[in-house]
């Protein structure tokens, strides 16, 4: 009886915790590259750097089978196991074998080198974040450029990991996953147990809980008239004349939306302004001229006004925003029926999915398409946003967390 093998727990919560909040930060990225969603993907990417940051100190001072000294395989060690695996002969090991070990350094390589490049990324073309202002916009896209290819590296790397998971959890007739999800395998007698960590894997979920809510409470308490924007970008100059003589017919269009030989081009045909003569005073034509001017597109004020810039030619002279190849890009998978909507009504009403669009910041993440907002997961939202509400108001303080596995 005493050779029978036991349950015994080798992966504490602080690990497992680690490992599937991962897992759901690199989905979660993974499916909001759209820029609509940029607050959840920064989120997310925080959320990853802040969890390897962690596993970095946990491998150090955590206990059995977590710390990297307990797996700390060479390269030689890791190829010749693998060659076992394929001979199907490798000996089982209770916590990280060689390869696995492996590719977990790979994974958390490829972690750091994500979030930099996001965070370079982020600062550079958004300008947000604790790199904002390092980088300008042309190496900030290239920095999302190294992002994304990254992120396709490690969509691979993850793909060979779950094949080595099946892999072993057939040649050792074990389930890896399940015992990822619970902690224990079953073990031969005086096997080191990684009993502990609970408080330590508590304090953590209740840090993710709270970040995600902090991070969030903007969407649960916006109103109508007042829509949650997530990212508010820099206070772009302004002029009075300029905003109370366009702004009369329509949106005051930015400066920074269109090259300056664009605007000096309409400002000289004011008489024939699209069909209409706007009736201004040389004065005026003169101030509105030298404010569209000074701030159009080529001052790159802006990551909206940098990308416009740099889809028109230099020989060409775009008299409306929506002609330029930037926006005809980005607002390709419009359908008919949202040009078409109430809410929408036509091209030339920006502020209809642009929170920002009086700002002329056009940030990302202050898109809203209006038609949207009467789908079902958008009700389902607002439910969940209401619920929220009543019971971060209304409750008593939850009862504390209790790791029981």
């Amino acid at each position: 009886m005493s050779n029978i093998s036991r349950e015994v727990k080798i992966w504490n919560l602080p690990v497992r915790l680690f490992h599937w909040v991962l897992v759901g930060c690199f989905i979660t990225a993974w499916l909001t590259r759209d820029d609509r969603y940029l607050d959840i993907h920064v989120f997310a990417g925080y959320l990853m750097g802040g969890l390897i940051l962690f596993r970095l100190l946990w491998g150090v001072i955590g206990g059995p089978y977590a710390r990297f000294c307990d797996f700390a395989f060479g390269w030689r060690e890791a190829w010749d196991y693998t060659k076992m695996v394929l001979k199907r002969c490798a000996p089982r090991f209770i916590g990280h074998n060689p390869a696995g070990s492996w590719g977990i350094y790979i994974l958390l390589g490829l972690g750091v080198l994500v979030v930099i490049t996001g965070l370079l990324a982020f600062g550079g073309e958004e300008g947000h974040g604790p790199l904002a202002g390092l980088l300008n916009y042309a190496q900030g896209a290239i920095a999302h450029d190294l992002h994304e290819l990254l992120a396709w590296v490690m969509l691979g790397a993850v793909a060979v990991h779950l094949l080595g998971v099946l892999v072993e959890s057939v040649l050792h007739r074990e389930n890896l996953i399940a015992s990822m999800i619970t902690g224990y395998k079953s073990v031969p007698p005086g096997t080191v147990s990684a009993a502990g960590g609970r408080p330590v894997g508590v304090l953590m979920l209740a840090t993710i809980i709270a970040a995600g809510f902090s991070w969030f409470y903007g969407y649960l308490v916006e109103t109508p008239e007042q829509p949650y924007r997530p990212f508010v970008g820099q206070q772009l100059p302004d002029n009075a004349l300029w905003r109370e003589e366009c702004g009369a017919c329509h949106l005051a269009f930015h400066p920074s939306l269109l090259p300056a030989r664009s605007w000096t081009v309409m400002m000289e045909s004011q008489s024939s302004h699209f069909g209409e003569d706007l009736f201004l005073e040389q004065d005026a034509i003169d101030e509105i001229t030298a404010f569209l001017a000074g701030n159009a597109a080529e001052q790159a004020l802006t990551e909206a006004a940098w990308k416009i810039d740099q889809s028109i030619p230099k020989t060409a002279t775009p008299l409306r925003i929506t002609e330029t190849q930037y926006w005809i890009d980005k607002h390709r998978e419009i359908s008919v029926q949202v040009w078409r909507s109430p809410k929408v009504n036509g091209k030339v009403n920006c502020a209809s999915c642009h929170l920002d669009a009086d700002d002329g910041t056009f940030e990302d993440a202050a898109m809203r398409i209006p038609v949207e907002a009467d789908s079902s997961s958008a009700a389902v939202f607002k439910i969940f946003q209401k619920a929220v509400r009543y019971f971060s108001f209304n409750s008593s303080p939850p009862n504390r967390l209790e790791d029981k596995g």
